[in-house]
């Protein structure tokens, strides 16, 4: 991670006209990136997490995607998931599953609750932390969002894992606005299945979440689409 780095592009109106034909041009610009199984930069809001996640479809991450997301984002990488997808495979949100008093009483200063649901690895991996490994998880839960109903999740998956699964809210970014129901959303715009690898993009040199300023200059270094999360909500709120 190289932190500070100086970049002032915004994608919030300008040039366009409007700020609404902004939004709707990134958008596009997200969507087609996506497809291309191309990542995506998403910076959720000031006045909630305050981050920006490197978002992948996860039918398009490589070895060489999860060495990006692990050394130019930092953060903890992890694959979102559709509410309906998740219901199908029976898989819970973490703290309604786990009994141990530490997961009670939450206080989240961005929201009411976490998405987090279990830790999975494929059951043909073998620690399920290199960089293969994972890749190989996630392109499997791609292919298993593909086709829900011809996947044994239990068959196909062991818990405890190295991949974090997060559980999309039933009606995404009209529930809630989180980098998870964010990135589902984008890969459903696009016609892709519910299923994106998020992580977030962290700072070496303040320790902070790298700003918005540093990652849409990063994005612009590697010629990667950066988006705010309000135009996601203008164009598919």
């Amino acid at each position: 991670m190289t932190g500070h780095h100086a970049g002032t592009r915004s994608n919030a109106g300008g040039e366009n006209g409007t700020g609404a034909t902004a939004a709707a041009d990134s958008v596009e610009d997200a969507l087609d990136s996506l497809r291309a199984g191309e990542p995506v930069l998403v910076h959720d809001a000031a006045d909630r997490e305050g981050e920006t996640d490197l978002i992948y479809h996860a039918d398009s991450v490589t070895p060489e995607a999860v060495a990006r997301l692990r050394n130019d984002a930092g953060g903890l990488v992890c694959v979102a998931l559709g509410h309906d997808l998740a219901e199908a495979f029976d898989l819970p949100f973490y703290t309604d599953e786990v009994d141990h008093p530490a997961s009670g009483d939450h206080e989240l200063g961005y929201d009411e609750r976490s998405s987090f649901s279990l830790t999975v690895n494929h059951r043909d991996t073998y620690t399920g932390i290199t960089d293969n490994d994972r890749s190989l998880t996630i392109r499997a839960l791609g292919e298993a969002a593909s086709t829900p109903g011809k996947t044994d999740f239990a068959e196909e998956f062991r818990v405890p894992g190295h991949v974090h699964l997060l559980k999309a809210a039933p009606d995404l970014v009209a529930q809630r606005e989180g980098h998870t129901e964010l990135g589902v959303a984008l890969a459903e715009a696009a016609n892709l299945s519910p299923a994106v690898v998020v992580c977030e993009m962290l700072d070496d040199e303040t320790g902070e979440a790298l700003t918005p300023v540093d990652a849409r200059a990063y994005a612009d270094r590697h010629g990667f689409t950066y988006i705010e999360g309000s135009e996601i909500l203008e164009r598919l709120g």
